[in-house]
């Protein structure tokens, strides 16, 4: 499978397969083309092609206008690009030998063992609070209280839970516990006590703890910064760009913008960690579909390490992302690209989440065929212990997967996760982006469509405009160098 397009002046190519990416000029591109158009249509095998037709075609194509664009304007530009089309015909073929372009899927013959393979637990959710002093808008757990009640985390259970991680956990060395909520600053004494109890299990057990914490900053305060300074490897700190988009959304519960409050505190919290380690993430929403303008706020404040992501809600609610907003938020990507590429030039970048691609390795083959391991390698913690697939499943009894002190026993619901993959969904298995996003969130397949082998449409057109803008970046960077 090859996914080709043009983005910021670069003809770009990927195939999916290999992930090789490659960067070519317009002949290349559209021989390429060519060749993709009789692969999909399996009309003939590629070493079958008709390269005089493809000569004449792309003669065709590039005539008087065309000629002088690319070659100057001489009375050899026929010939010029002749001579380019069988440059163009040895190039492409040496790619495919080398297994750059057009090559197999090796992947899907493993796809039945997926049921089968063996996994261990190495990640938890604690939501230490279910409950919150803001009252974001679009917030899915409903204020924090996930659709049921309110409560916070007993060192108990958030002790078990714990224990439960590292008895799960096999021969797994390092394992993760993202403190979330809620609003998890508000059961602080709890996550205090519950780090220095994981930092004594390691030695026990030879086990390292990456604590995370994901807040909204109104608890910040002097302690609690050198606290996560010392423990946390990472820490998401909420807010959504310019203050009144911000306050717009994420207002205290009477109707008091959080802006002011919070911006001062993540300033010096980001500073303090020498802007590493910690993300702003923000959500966007069909009432600032430019936000773009957002990001940039963000960074002339000072902010290095920056998440946009779109607001995922049923239609019908005033702010949710419509079809008719795509058009616009593929322009806001595609500016947000350009404004990376001048500050970059400028010595003054920055790191935007969804622009980041590891084109030198990356996740392994499950991690891309499979994605984050709900249910099966990462699971979520309520305050009283029960187990669920991830933070988003919270609330939903069908996905109750059992508890703390007695473990998983919903077995079989492990076993359903565990098939879920790129190959079992219908719109992923020819989607160019799919060992990228891995298929997507099950969550919001189950919230759209009511199962998970499904897709959340427009987060589907999206993360395919974002992995197009973070390849073109790629090659910009490459072509600074």
């Amino acid at each position: 499978m090859v996914h080709q397009y043009k983005n910021n002046g670069y003809d770009m190519v990927l195939d999916v397969n290999s992930g090789m990416v490659h960067v070519v000029d317009d002949i290349v591109y559209d021989i390429i083309a060519i060749y993709n158009n009789i692969d999909k249509n399996k009309a003939c095998s590629l070493s079958e092609i008709d390269k005089e037709a493809v000569m004449r075609e792309i003669l065709t194509k590039y005539h008087n206008s065309e000629y002088i664009r690319l070659f100057g304007n001489d009375t050899g530009n026929e010939e010029a690009v002749k001579t380019a089309v069988l440059e163009a015909f040895e190039d492409i073929e040496e790619l495919i030998e080398e297994e750059a372009l057009f090559t197999e899927d090796i992947y899907e013959k493993y796809i039945c063992n997926f049921k089968s393979r063996q996994t261990v637990v190495k990640a938890l959710c604690l939501n230490v609070t279910h409950a919150c002093n803001l009252a974001c808008r679009y917030c899915f757990a409903a204020e924090g209280e996930y659709r049921g009640r309110r409560g916070l985390m007993s060192y108990e259970v958030g002790k078990q839970a714990l224990d439960f991680l590292i008895q799960n956990s096999g021969n797994r060395k390092n394992l993760e516990v993202d403190f979330f909520g809620g609003e998890p600053l508000m059961n602080f004494e709890v996550i205090r006590k519950l780090v220095v109890y994981g930092r004594e299990q390691e030695k026990r057990y030879n086990k390292k703890f990456r604590f995370t914490l994901t807040t909204n900053g109104i608890l910040l305060n002097d302690e609690i910064m050198e606290f996560v300074n010392q423990e946390m490897s990472n820490v998401v700190l909420s807010i959504d760009g310019r203050k009144a988009v911000n306050d717009l959304m994420r207002p205290f519960r009477n109707g008091k913008g959080s802006y002011d409050v919070i911006l001062p505190k993540y300033l010096e919290l980001a500073d303090s960690r020498n802007q590493t380690n910690y993300y702003v993430r923000g959500t966007f929403t069909h009432n600032n579909l430019d936000f773009s303008e957002d990001v940039r706020h963000l960074v002339e404040m000072g902010f290095k390490q920056i998440s946009m992501e779109p607001v995922v809600s049923l239609p019908e609610e005033p702010y949710a992302i419509q079809e008719e907003d795509i058009l616009k938020i593929y322009e806001e990507y595609d500016k947000l690209a350009r404004y990376m590429i001048e500050r970059k030039r400028e010595g003054k970048g920055f790191h935007f989440f969804h622009f980041m691609i590891d084109l030198s390795g990356g996740p392994c083959v499950i991690k891309r065929m499979s994605g984050c391991g709900f249910g099966t390698e990462y699971l979520a913690v309520t305050p009283w212990g029960d187990l669920y697939p991830c933070h988003q499943f919270v609330g939903e009894d069908k996905f109750l997967m059992g508890n703390v002190f007695e473990g998983v026993k919903k077995t079989e619901l492990r076993d359903e996760f565990k098939c879920c993959n790129v190959y079992a969904k219908d719109k992923c298995r020819e989607c160019f982006a799919k060992f990228y996003c891995s298929g997507g969130c099950a969550a919001n397949s189950f919230k759209f469509h009511g199962n998970l082998d499904d897709a959340y449409d427009i987060g589907c057109k999206l993360e395919k405009k974002r992995v197009e803008c973070a390849l073109m970046l790629k090659a910009a960077e490459a072509d600074e160098k």
